[in-house]
């Protein structure tokens, strides 16, 4: 460790570079890193590692001329091919395909300060809307402008913004506990609690202060949203617009569309979200839209894995392995075991031919057994691990053995044991495929306009397969045939 911080010293490095003994010790160490960050998916970093390698044992012709035949090299690669395609679909993405407004809206009422409606209420005025941030309570209201001005605080701390740019973006918040001023809205972004019959009634009530022309968007995850609009005077100025948290650092604005949404609203929500300096997918409601609804099957993957005995810590090596941002059994305890919980219920009810079953309804009740114990993942210091919450995110963390054991016991009788020498890479491929099963069945059932939305969503949504592009990507790279075989074996291994 001193010896790396030697040589992290500036000015020491280019010397260590020319000994032998300390420019392999320094490329030791930061292959050590690099592979920490990539868990191998990117062979950039290590190509430009062996380029400086190269350059500094034979001098700088020899560095160049493996530089170029690196460059060859990396520009074959899936990987390079995937990122490529993956920037000019989201650049494709940050255009209105349904074209610009009659009338761009300009003020907008958000209902609910919380973590999302803070958040939505932040980055709109940092994009110059003027702001209606209304809530049920004083106390939530100051959270939610206090939340706003810590994060733009942040900024100013790092020297990213003045005090006086902070200043001019939380003027334009007006916070209130009313509906004054709703009637200069052009439109209302609705963030309150996830309850379907709460949702109606606050539509309900907000109408009667809406200007006739205004939409009513609804920040729901995965309610259906023509199961909201019937609550509205005129579905057709109703549509959803989910936002993932944190929000002002997720890029991905999913917009939902029901039937009787109009071309006008769309046209409306698409350049709020574009304005707002988000990555913009428009899809048709379904229970879970595109993101909730292809990655519950994974997730109930991942819990079928732990409940038939791969370790969590394995399960979360394989899964960032194969190219997920978080580890299967992290993701459980950062969404929250409720969240999941509550999701997993209703997406087993709403496909039941792949997403319920025996032992889904298992996994689900071992979920309630956690949750009655107050393991509700990071939030609450303990879920499938046991977090320092002191230590934040930096602090150590080891497996909750009582959650473990509540999962492993709810493993069905009839559900068989998986091979004794099952490989990362079949444990990661386990839960891809079920992502990409469900995505696929997104794109047959017209919820997706295009594979485009789908690999820009999977991947700016929930980090799915980046380094292919994204999982329509995957598909074309790995190969259909080959996959369908994989899920064959892994039905069989099943029990299927």
């Amino acid at each position: 460790q001193s010896t790396w911080a030697l040589l992290s010293v500036p000015g020491l490095t280019a010397a260590a570079l020319r000994v032998p003994f300390l420019r392999d010790l320094f490329f030791q160490k930061a292959a050590e890193k690099a592979m920490k960050a990539t868990a191998g998916n990117y062979p950039a970093p290590f190509a430009i590692m062996d380029c400086i390698k190269e350059g500094a044992a034979k001098g700088l012709k020899a560095g160049l001329d493996k530089e170029a035949i690196e460059f060859g090299k990396l520009s074959q690669t899936h990987q390079s091919k995937g990122l490529i395609s993956l920037f000019f679909n989201q650049q494709a993405c940050k255009k209105n395909r349904f074209g610009a407004p009659a009338s761009r809206a300009n003020t907008v009422a958000i209902l609910g300060a919380g973590l999302m409606g803070s958040g939505i209420a932040q980055t709109l005025a940092q994009r110059e809307f003027q702001i209606l941030l209304k809530d049920a309570s004083a106390k939530g209201l100051t959270a939610g402008l206090n939340m706003a001005y810590a994060n733009l605080d942040k900024g100013v701390k790092k020297r990213a913004m003045l005090g006086i740019d902070r200043d001019r973006i939380m003027s334009r918040i007006k916070g209130q506990l009313d509906y004054g001023g709703f009637e200069r809205a052009d439109a209302v972004i609705e963030a309150v609690f996830e309850d379907l019959e709460v949702k109606r009634r606050v539509l309900r009530e907000t109408e009667k202060y809406m200007k006739p022309s205004a939409i009513f968007a609804t920040n729901t995850s995965a309610l259906p949203i023509k199961d909201i609009a019937v609550a509205s005077r005129d579905p057709s100025k109703v549509i959803g617009m989910h936002y993932f948290s944190p929000v002002d650092k997720m890029q991905l604005l999913e917009i939902v569309t029901h039937e009787g949404t109009s071309k006008e609203t769309i046209q409306t929500a698409v350049d709020i979200g574009l304005r707002q300096g988000k990555t913009v997918i428009v899809v048709k409601s379904c229970p879970g839209f595109l993101v909730v609804r292809s990655l519950s099957p994974m997730q109930g993957e991942a819990l079928s894995l732990l409940m038939r005995g791969i370790e969590p810590k394995r399960l979360d090596s394989a899964s960032k392995k194969f190219g997920w941002p978080v580890g299967a059994a992290t993701l459980l305890d950062e969404v929250g075991v409720d969240v999941g919980m509550h999701v997993a219920t209703n997406m087993s009810s709403a496909y039941p031919e792949r997403m319920g079953g025996d032992n889904a309804e298992r996994g689900v009740a071992a979920l309630k057994e956690m949750v009655d114990k107050k393991f509700l993942g990071r939030k609450g210091g303990k879920g499938i691990y046991v977090y320092d919450l002191k230590k934040g995110k930096k602090g150590g963390r080891e497996v909750n053995a009582e959650a473990l054991s509540i999962i492993t016991k709810a493993c069905p009788p009839a559900l068989p044991k998986l091979p004794a020498q099952i490989s990362d890479a079949d444990i990661g491929l386990r839960l891809v495929a079920r992502y990409a099963n469900e995505i696929v069945h997104c794109l047959e059932d017209g919820i997706l306009h295009s594979p485009v939305d789908g690999d820009v969503g999977s991947v700016f949504g929930v980090g799915c397969l980046p380094q292919y592009g994204g999982p329509f990507r995957f598909i074309d790279v790995f190969g259909a045939a080959k996959l369908i075989e994989a899920m064959a074996r892994f039905q069989k291994e099943d029990g299927g």
